[in-house]
């Protein structure tokens, strides 16, 4: 079968910096790996595969592969496993390698990683950094070097990976959303020529090819020798903390690029362009200050913050019911000193929760899968003292549960090696599904009056508290100003989001249709990433828009709490309630409730 032939590493126009960033993770592997940030089509696969071609040979004068983790794969198909093929032939207790042990002198590469199980993602940069792969399993404890480049990529319109899995990766390089004219034209004459003739595409750029790997070969063996003087350390510490940085993770990867760039450029010691060559992209998905805050405090939009799904998403607002005039009754804090405009030209204003009481969740619960038992805030409170979540239940099976699954390692230490068996050990099955709560917030104009936004606060603050109780994650997004915004990413809940949600300001007008959206997005990319996970949307708004309610995309398992406290309510909470099938529950019923 003749092989495919791969786009070569010099023929790629332009991405100048993604180049130089590759090439350093091969020359020092320990850098962490590289992750690339771009839209669809900026040759990120590309370069990636196309990298693997000029790696140098080994000692054993073999060229190191290039090993794909899909994004399906499992912990076991990673790390390894028990070789079932060598135990149920010989009763042998063996070790299969995993993906990890192929990768190693060579290339991992990991297509859209944002979409990955964070277990998974974890795991594979812990094993990045460290070079060794320990795998311990009931009776089996094995341990391989695992020394290889890690390459990953990601769209950032599909999600971010959380902070600390950002921090992880030594280096971070954001690719340009589009690329000039003259550019695209140059591009599109190179994928031409390589697709009417890829063979002698190649062959021409060969000698180039074969260059720069001799290049690479070179810069490895020097990399040892080279040294950096007191004032490169200092200037890497002053410009971190200057960043803001947390940890000490980016010093040391910074110091590590700018050894493998002095290498690179064939210098014998660290000078301050090799410092300053590589400072965006160590900074770049770290940075916390703005390089022109001074220390203010201030985020960052530069590289990537792990705030994901923080970044604001412009909606429009265009007919939004919440520009309404203040006089309508629900005069905002302070209105008395602004004009009185309409309710969208108003600024931002910040808002303090108040104290919402709600005995309880509404009732509507999602719908186990089979073998598995509903986890809810809902159903915890009905069953005090019942932890749910992800944990082994040593319940009877009832019909309808799945199959269960042989659990080998537990089988060979049962029966101490010994052949035959006298029965299969099977693995437990687990008690429910994760549950994720997601909170879609209101925080426009209209929410202002009446302290409608401050009660909506105390009320996600309740949900929170609840879930985290009950071992639950949470999510909450804010919309309004326009705009969308992150304000707890999707994580365990915290023990107090309180101070965190008092600090969101109200203001502009409600961009409802494109929360949805958006909200429909992350759940369908939560999913893909766990097929089991169970998600329930609150849907916190005062009903105040005019946008049309037809062709809203389903959120499932939802709830529309309708925060609007007047006698007659000029919202469209049950409007809205309706056009997603969800169900509809006033805030002014539930704090009523609970006060009787």
């Amino acid at each position: 079968m003749t092989a495919v032939a791969e786009f070569p590493f010099v023929a790629v126009v332009g991405q100048p910096a993604l180049k130089t960033a590759l090439l350093l993770s091969v020359i020092d592997p320990r850098l962490g790996g590289v992750l690339i940030s771009g839209p669809k089509g900026s040759a990120k696969s590309t370069l990636a595969r196309a990298l693997a071609e000029i790696l140098p040979h080994d000692a054993e004068g073999r060229r190191p592969s290039l090993v794909t983790l899909p994004l399906g794969a499992s912990e076991e198909r990673l790390t390894g496993s028990l070789d079932l093929q060598r135990v149920l032939a010989d009763g042998e207790a063996r070790f299969q390698e995993g993906l990890l042990a192929r990768a190693h002198g060579g290339l991992l590469y990991v297509d859209e990683v944002n979409l990955l199980p964070d277990a998974l993602v974890d795991l594979l940069l812990d094993v990045a950094a460290s070079g060794v792969n320990r795998v311990e399993r009931d009776g089996l404890s094995h341990a391989h070097p695992a020394r290889f480049s890690l390459i990953g990529t990601m769209n950032p319109d599909e999600g971010e990976l959380r902070p600390q899995l950002l921090d992880r990766f030594g280096l971070c390089v954001e690719l340009a959303a589009s690329p000039g004219v003259a550019e695209r034209v140059a591009i599109l004459r190179q994928r031409e020529a390589f697709d009417r003739d890829p063979r002698t595409f190649v062959d021409a750029h060969e000698a180039e090819q074969a260059a720069l790997t001799r290049r690479l070969a070179e810069a490895r063996d020097r990399l040892p020798e080279i040294v950096a003087d007191d004032d490169a350390y200092e200037r890497i510490a002053e410009r971190s903390q200057a960043a803001g940085v947390e940890g000490l993770r980016a010093d040391v990867t910074w110091h590590r690029a700018a050894r493998a760039h002095a290498a690179w450029r064939g210098a014998a010691r660290v000078e301050r362009e090799d410092l300053d060559a590589v400072e965006p992209w160590v900074l770049a998905h770290r940075r916390t200050l703005a390089p022109d805050d001074n220390g203010s405090g201030s985020d960052s939009g530069a590289g990537g913050n792990g705030a994901g799904e923080g970044e604001r998403s412009q909606g429009g607002a265009s007919g939004d019911d919440s520009r309404r005039p203040a006089s309508d009754g629900a005069q905002a804090p302070g209105a008395d000193s602004q004009p009185q405009g309409q309710w969208g030209a108003m600024p931002p204003m910040a808002q303090p929760s108040v104290a919402t009481p709600m005995p309880s969740l509404p009732e509507s619960t999602p719908t186990p899968k089979a073998g598995g038992t509903p986890s809810s805030l809902a159903a915890s409170s009905r069953r005090p003292g019942r932890q749910v979540g992800r944990r082994r239940d040593r319940r009877q099976a009832e019909p309808g549960d799945p199959a269960p699954r042989p659990d080998w390692f537990a089988t060979l230490v049962e029966h101490r090696g010994r052949r035959p068996w006298r029965r299969l050990c099977y693995r437990r099955p687990r008690s429910g599904q994760p549950m994720l709560h997601l909170v879609l917030l209101d925080t426009s104009a209209s929410t202002l009056g009446r302290r409608l936004l401050g009660r909506a606060k105390g009320a996600v603050d309740v949900l929170a508290r609840r879930a985290y109780a009950a071992r639950e994650q949470i999510a909450v997004l804010g919309f309004g100003n326009d705009g969308i915004e992150t304000l707890q990413p999707k994580r365990r809940a915290p023990r107090d989001l309180l101070e965190r949600l008092d600090a969101v300001p109200g203001g502009g007008g409600t961009p409802l249709r494109e929360a949805v959206g958006h909200a429909a997005r992350l759940v369908r990319r939560w999913r893909r990433q766990d097929a089991g996970l169970q998600v329930r949307t609150y849907l916190i708004t005062d009903g105040r828009t005019r946008q049309p309610l037809g062709g809203l995309p389903p959120l499932g398992d939802c709830v529309v709490v309708d925060t609007e406290s007047t006698a007659v309510k000029r919202g469209r909470g049950r409007d809205i309630a309706r056009a997603l099938g969800a169900d509809y529950r006033p805030l002014a019923g539930l704090e009523a409730g609970a006060s009787t």
